[in-house]
């Protein structure tokens, strides 16, 4: 895949403190790659190091291959940026307010506007003025005003903040149509883990402004280990007999018997030593981790190693 926007050793430092610490990651066209990290972590910091809002304390930043530091205008024409909340003239109409934005690059035509806005699904109400209209409304007009100028990057800070579920979805199915038809690099961030499971190819975690992590969705949900649920008894019994056996493996008591990371190919010896030691085994059900299980996870483990 083609990369085309690359974070070298990024830091940012204000007032002595250290805000971002030598973060580095790629994000390849095609792509939606989600930026993950608790609040205070250093997520908005870094969008607003790559679309040029703050400065790079070293370094550096390229989009397109050109640096951000050096090249700045040919670098912030591949972006697209939602950083926060989209701003506009409420009393204007929404094509107003496209045409405004349009003066501010070359070559975007009527017919352009009228493609980008039926792309976001607003041709009924681009009409009628702003401030008729719903959150998720404005959501999508702002992605219009992003996408004019046919950008090679799109970036999105918390675009689903505030919107109902069906306004979530629509943001979440336009995003992955801009990645899939448009071969745009798409970068996201948000609190939304559940949201992000479903629409990033991959995603990056940051943590007290480190980056601690960077995997494709389903490699760091799923892992090579899965959290398997087996209803036994005596549950104490088997909780001993896998902790014995087995003492690097996760296990832990459950609602209905005992819950344990183990790979698939190990469950069926798992099993065997269980009926060898006389527990009774009644069911076995995998269950599935969602992103945020891993989120915390990874998140909480760090925090300890920090402490330690």
């Amino acid at each position: 895949m083609e990369t085309i926007v690359e974070l070298k050793d990024v830091t940012k430092v204000i007032k002595g403190r250290t805000i971002i610490d030598h973060i580095s990651f790629q994000v390849n066209k095609g792509e939606v790659f989600g930026f993950l990290g608790p609040n205070g972590a250093g997520k908005t910091t870094t969008i607003r190091m790559i679309v040029g809002l703050m400065g790079i304390t070293s370094g550096d930043i390229s989009i397109g291959g050109a640096s951000i530091k050096s090249e700045f205008e040919d670098a912030v024409s591949h972006v697209g940026a939602i950083v926060e909340n989209p701003e506009m003239y409420k009393f204007l109409s929404g094509y107003q307010n496209l045409v405004h934005y349009a003066r501010m690059s070359k070559g975007i035509t009527k017919e352009k506007i009228a493609e980008t806005v039926e792309l976001v699904g607003l041709t009924d109400r681009i009409n009628d003025k702003v401030k008729t209209y719903s959150l998720g409304m404005r959501q999508r007009l702002g992605l219009a005003q992003c996408l004019l100028h046919d950008p090679d990057v799109l970036i999105l800070d918390e675009p689903t903040n505030g919107l109902d579920p069906a306004g979530i979805r629509e943001i979440r199915d336009y995003v992955r149509l801009l990645a899939r038809e448009k071969n745009m690099a798409v970068i996201v961030s948000s609190h939304l883990l559940s949201e992000m499971e479903m629409m990033c190819d991959r995603i990056g975690i940051i943590q007290k402004g480190k980056l601690i992590d960077v995997q494709l969705v389903q490699e760091f949900v799923h892992g090579s280990e899965v959290t398997y649920e087996l209803e036994v008894v005596p549950s104490d019994k088997a909780l001993s007999l896998i902790e014995t056996n087995y003492p690097d493996v996760r296990a832990n008591s459950s609602r209905n018997g005992i819950s344990v990371e183990f790979s698939k190919e190990e469950i069926p010896n798992l099993v065997k030593k269980f009926v060898a030691a006389d527990i009774q085994v009644f069911g076995i059900k995998e269950v599935a981790k969602t992103l945020e299980d891993r989120f915390l996870e990874v998140t909480s483990e760090k925090e300890a190693e920090a402490r330690a």
